[in-house]
């Protein structure tokens, strides 16, 4: 009973984790999409109080360097998530 039992996980498990694995990083992947979108409103803003001398560098070159690394996660999470689902 037991090696039915154990052979029968041995079939379903990697069916179940493999998928999990996709999701899971899909998931991952929109949030921190969305996570450097957010931002994007506020670094235009950011950037025409930039043009008017009203604001310094920091903040512009901070929302930038965020939604770059934001968007990076994301984009890289999907890339896994695809090499997940083809091997």
């Amino acid at each position: 009973m037991v090696a039915r039992a154990r052979q029968f996980l041995s079939h379903v498990v990697p069916g179940i984790i493999k998928p999990m694995r996709v999701l899971w990083n899909e998931v991952i992947g929109f949030l921190f999409v969305c996570l450097g979108l957010v931002p994007i409103p506020s670094g235009i803003r950011a950037w025409r109080e930039f043009d008017k001398g009203n604001e310094g560098p920091f903040r512009v070159l901070l929302t930038v360097v965020f939604c770059v690394v934001m968007l990076y996660f994301g984009i890289t999470s999907f890339l896994k998530a695809r090499n997940i689902s083809r091997t």
